[in-house]
């Protein structure tokens, strides 16, 4: 797997998404400005990804401030910290990454400068290896739901490329080929970015794993016809009631499960779980640029000069709908999550 993110020479390496599939190209990141830059414009993006991202941007960041006494340092690093967290408003990892960055500062009170600076970069590297071993157990735990000779329909992307590795959704189908189960994957192209078009199709691909891609209006005639035994995705948000806010069409897919009577799923760690904001209803949705809609990668037009657009980039699934939610200590009802994840 190509790494979504790392520390390297001193600075913040990402995996240009936004160049995907075209190029494999990667940004160098040498301020926190670059990386809030990235995360904003979507060279980064999936919400482990983010919150990886943004813990080693302020790491980063920290690296480069002159102030010798604590309260000066930590008043430059928590404004570093805020305006990493004005990048995008829904997912939570990101915000919950920056949290434990300004806990390990506070911790840290009372030592030297020279000395908490490389304690943020460990605390930062940290969140990303214990990314990547969330997902391996998430994936563990998820391919217990996927059966040889199954078809399992995604949406967006939730793979390795939205994490620190391996991948939420996508690590379940992982684990699930891994064990040496034949299965297929159908990949909505996830409109309007084509996040499904455009990396899951390509990251499945390059792990040898039966893809096929359709159109996000075809998935209803699929379950139809019976091609589409269970539906998996990630996630952007948990609510305490257990509805999840992913990338806009999350909904309409789980609605058209419902009505097949086909399992649907959602793949996230702790991380993505706020027991903070009571339900969907609470989680704020980002807004868009409408050049996303009417046009493809920022050019070739597809819609009339202009047109008024509408462009949220998540919706919300609600807990009813969804059978259950894959975590890295097992499998729940969206309605146990505060109980497990209470402490």
């Amino acid at each position: 797997m190509v790494p979504t993110v790392e520390w390297k020479d001193g600075a913040v390496c990402l995996l240009d998404q936004s160049r995907l599939p075209a190029a494999v190209e990667f940004l160098t990141c040498r301020t926190y400005q670059d990386v809030a830059d990235a995360i904003r414009h979507l060279k980064v993006r999936g919400a482990p990804a983010i919150g990886v991202t943004a813990a080693l941007g302020v790491a980063l960041g920290a690296s480069s401030i002159d102030a010798k006494e604590y309260a000066s340092f930590a008043k430059t690093v928590l404004a570093i910290c805020d305006q990493l967290a004005a990048t995008r408003p829904t997912a939570v990892n990101l915000f919950w990454a920056i949290e434990r960055m300004k806990r390990r500062l506070e911790a840290l009170h009372g030592q030297p400068v020279s000395l908490i600076k490389p304690a943020l970069l460990a605390e930062a590297q940290a969140i990303l290896d214990e990314d990547v071993v969330l997902c391996k157990n998430m994936g563990r735990h998820g391919a217990t739901l996927i059966h040889d000779g199954q078809t399992v329909l995604t949406h967006c992307n939730a793979g390795s490329l939205a994490t620190a590795g391996y991948g939420t959704a996508l690590g379940v189908i992982r684990a699930a080929w891994e064990q040496g189960k034949k299965i297929q994957v159908i990949a909505d192209e996830t409109r309007p970015v084509l996040q499904g078009a455009r990396l899951t199709a390509w990251e499945l691909m390059q792990d040898h794993i039966p893809v096929t891609l359709i159109t996000d209006n075809m998935a209803g005639t699929l379950m139809r016809q019976g091609k589409i035994h269970l539906c998996i995705v990630g996630a952007d948000r948990i609510a305490a009631n257990g509805d999840v806010a992913n990338k806009i069409g999350t909904y309409s897919v789980a609605v058209l499960a419902k009505a097949h009577n086909i399992p649907f799923y959602v793949a996230a760690p702790y991380s993505t779980i706020d027991l903070k904001t009571r339900s969907g209803e609470d989680i704020p949705i980002e807004q868009r640029n409408p050049a996303e809609v009417t046009t493809i990668h920022g050019s070739h037009p597809v819609a009339p000069d202009g047109v008024a657009v509408y462009n949220p980039a998540f919706d919300v699934t609600p807990a009813e709908l969804i059978t259950g939610i894959v975590t890295e200590r097992g499998i729940f009802k969206p309605g146990e999550l505060a109980k497990q994840f209470q402490s």
